[in-house]
């Protein structure tokens, strides 16, 4: 893993992101963590490997969460390793972390603009990100 923010690799700049926005009301809640698992094991941008340092990674993207500034800091290491053809799928594993648990609170809401604007996500990709999103949660009795 690498150390610090600086350096970070796409597959851990998307695990950060995932992290920082599950984290964004307080708590990642049991859902959100299922989630950021399966977000893992079934994009094909993550390997076994990445599975394996999961909890590596999310516990020094927490660390740098809590030092001051953490929030700008995970998004700026974030937006520096992936490559402009990574970030629409980096806010996709994103919005798909913030709406395991069926709810959204401002900060959330919040959170997500400044992912979409670190990553440059243009408005049209964001929209159809997130149409997708509420699509993929609906549940037979409608709700989201």
């Amino acid at each position: 893993m690498a150390e610090g923010a600086a350096g970070l690799t796409p597959q851990e700049a998307v695990i950060y992101l995932m992290v920082l926005t599950s984290a964004s009301d307080g708590a990642i809640k049991d859902a959100e963590l299922r989630t950021i698992g399966r977000v893992v094991r079934s994009f094909p941008l993550f390997s076994e490997r990445d599975e394996e340092t999961l909890v590596e990674v999310a516990e020094a993207c927490g660390a740098l969460m809590a030092s001051e500034g953490g929030l700008h800091k995970v998004l700026a290491a974030a937006a520096t390793a992936l490559p402009a053809h990574l970030c629409e799928t980096a806010y996709a594993a994103v919005v798909d972390v913030v709406t395991a648990d069926e709810s959204l609170d401002v900060t959330e809401i919040r959170v997500l603009e400044l992912v979409r604007d670190a990553l440059k996500v243009p408005d049209d990709g964001a929209q159809a990100i997130e149409h997708s999103a509420r699509a993929r949660h609906m549940t037979v009795d409608g709700a989201v």
